[in-house]
C-alpha cells in the first residue's frame, strides 16, 4: 500500500514538474515540433515516467535529468534566436517539393517523405488537384505550405474594392446532444428560443444534435447527431 501511494504522489509531482518546464520551455514543446523540440520532449516525458515508479532509488536524480534537459532546450532556444546559422543547423531548412508544375524527387528523398504522403497533405489542405498549386515547401518542422496558383486562389473582397464586416467566432450552443447554457445565455437567447429553433428545423430535442452553432448575424446551424458511416476509399 505505501509503494501504490509513492507512486501515486511521484506521478502527481513528475506531472507539475511536466507541466512547469514546458511553460519554462514554451507552447512549441505541445504543437508543430521540430525534430530537436520531438526528441527533448519526449526525453523529459520518459525521466518523468521513470521518476513516477522509482520505488526503491533516488528520485531525485531523474528530476535532475529533467531540469538539465529543459535548461539545455531553453539555451539553445536562445542560441537560436540569436544565430541564424545555429538555427538552420539545429532546427533544418526548408525544402522546395513543387514549384511551377515540377515536383522535385531529389527533395523528396531528401525528406524522405513518400509522394502518396504528400498527396494526403494536398488534399487535406484543399487541394484536390495538383494543376492548382504553384508552390509547395516543405517547412522546418515539418508542415507542407502551399502557395496556390492565383488564378486559383480564393478570391477575395478586396479584388473587388469591398469592406466586409468583421468576421467573429460562431459560438457553439449545443454539443454532442449536450446545451451549453452559459454560451446560451451570453448570445442573448434562451432554452425556450433555441427549443422553437430546433422544432423548426425538424428535431424535438437538443439530444438529436451533435453540433449547433449560433454565428454574428444570429444564423443557427444545426448538424445532425447520427451513426452513419462512410467507408468507401477514394483515393487508394
Amino acid at each position: 500500500m505505501q509503494d501504490i501511494l509513492k507512486v501515486v504522489v511521484l506521478s502527481v509531482v513528475s506531472e507539475i514538474v511536466l507541466f512547469v518546464l514546458t511553460k519554462l520551455m514554451g507552447n512549441k514543446e505541445m504543437s508543430q515540433l521540430s525534430m530537436f523540440d520531438y526528441i527533448i520532449g519526449i526525453t523529459i516525458g520518459s525521466i518523468a515516467a521513470e521518476m513516477a515508479t522509482a520505488l526503491e532509488s533516488d528520485y531525485m536524480q531523474p528530476l535532475v535529468a529533467m531540469i538539465v534537459y529543459a535548461i539545455i532546450a531553453i539555451v539553445i532556444s536562445l542560441v537560436c534566436t540569436k544565430s541564424l546559422k545555429a538555427r538552420r543547423f539545429i532546427y533544418g531548412n526548408s525544402l522546395i517539393l513543387m514549384d511551377n508544375g515540377k515536383l522535385y524527387r531529389k527533395n523528396f528523398k531528401t525528406a524522405k517523405l513518400d509522394l502518396n504522403e504528400f498527396l494526403v497533405q494536398c488534399r487535406v489542405n484543399g487541394y484536390f488537384n495538383l494543376s492548382d498549386v504553384k508552390t509547395a515547401i516543405l517547412e522546418s518542422n515539418g508542415k507542407i505550405s502551399f502557395l496556390p496558383k492565383s488564378e486559383n486562389r480564393p478570391t477575395t473582397p478586396s479584388d473587388f474594392n469591398m469592406t466586409p464586416s468583421p468576421a467573429t467566432i460562431n459560438v457553439n450552443l449545443i454539443l454532442d446532444g449536450r446545451i451549453l447554457y452559459e454560451n446560451l445565455k451570453n448570445s442573448g437567447h434562451d432554452e425556450m428560443w433555441l427549443q422553437k429553433q430546433l422544432v423548426s428545423q425538424g428535431f424535438e430535442k437538443p439530444e438529436q444534435i451533435f453540433l449547433a452553432t449560433l454565428d454574428n448575424q444570429n444564423n443557427l446551424s444545426f448538424y445532425e447527431n447520427n451513426d452513419l458511416e462512410n467507408s468507401h476509399d477514394f483515393f487508394e
